[in-house]
């Protein structure tokens, strides 16, 4: 797989709620509390203007628009002077996917969240800002205003094993979201996402995702790369924000850490080998620098009940 979908199934994805919201003329809804998980909605028909907490700018939302929001609580309306509803009011009782605000329907936003391993959530949402605006106008946009329409539908038309595709479907809106974010970042702050968007860093890091316990060397990366070792160095660390054996040795203790919680109950030597270590002393070791605790600690303190 590639480093994005070693990323993302690593992270275990489950869209937990899909919706849409029917309004018009002047309307306004605030999502006023912080939330787990990443966001993502769309606009079906009609716009209007996205206000995010600790953003100093409103985005303007036109037909066809989408959005990822990582955590902070936000405001949707057509006036940005209006109080806003509170949302969780409109979905008080909802006997469909789809609620109403107002008597009005010439807006249409469909949306949903998405909920990951809360062990490993920090990997994607730290390398993403508070808030993602992909204009419909997007170059690639293709795929995201179709998917964007099947998901209105099922929405809407309410069909045998529509809950079902509408997850699925909230998945590939996510997904084509991201790509399209990634292929429009600038200079945004660094991480993963930014260098898998650099053409000779992100052969560097598809390889080490490609065989996470082949013993890499920095030489060899940089050679992956096509750059000499200081120059890769330099490089690799400014776009991912690590030096790139660390970022190696992060990926290695994020995969232990899924195989430490597999119900295959996989031996620790066995886990140890598949990223690259002999020595079970040296991996657990490898594991405490990169996790904050031994691998047994884990194991006992993420399985712990609540």
């Amino acid at each position: 797989m590639d480093p994005l979908s070693n990323i993302l199934a690593l992270l275990q994805p489950k869209s937990v709620e899909t919706y849409g919201v029917v309004s018009g003329g002047d309307w306004a809804l605030d999502f006023p509390r912080r939330y787990e998980g990443i966001k993502f909605g769309a606009v079906a028909r009609g716009g209007g203007w996205l206000r995010v907490s600790g953003e100093p700018q409103p985005f303007k939302l036109e037909e066809g628009d989408c959005y990822l929001l990582t955590g902070q609580p936000y405001w949707l309306g057509t006036d940005l002077e209006l109080p806003g509803t509170d949302a969780r009011m409109i979905f008080v009782d909802l006997k469909t996917r789809v609620a109403q605000h107002g008597p009005h329907d010439d807006t249409f936003l469909v949306g949903g969240r998405l909920m990951f391993d809360a062990s490993h959530q920090v990997l994607l949402t730290g390398a993403l800002p508070a808030v993602m605006h992909i204009p419909a106008a997007a170059d690639e946009a293709e795929t995201l205003r179709w998917t964007l329409k099947q998901l209105a539908k099922e929405l809407t038309e309410m069909r045998p094993g529509g809950a079902l595709m509408s997850e699925h479907l909230g998945h590939i809106l996510f997904v084509n979201a991201l790509r399209l974010h990634m292929a429009s970042e600038g200079e945004g702050a660094p991480g993963w996402l930014k260098g898998l968007n650099d053409p000779r860093i992100g052969r560097a890091l598809r390889a080490v995702h490609a065989e996470p316990a082949r013993r890499w060397t920095l030489e060899q990366l940089a050679g992956e790369a096509g750059m000499s070792r200081t120059a890769f160095a330099l490089h690799f660390k400014a776009l991912v924000g690590w030096p790139p054996l660390d970022y190696l040795l992060r990926w290695r203790m994020r995969l232990a850490a899924r195989a430490l919680l597999s119900p295959e109950r996989t031996r620790l030597a066995e886990i140890a080998l598949s990223v690259g270590y002999e020595s079970e002393s040296a991996f657990s070791a490898a594991f405490k620098r990169a996790m904050g605790c031994a691998p047994k600690h884990y194991q006992s303190r993420i399985r712990q009940p609540v």
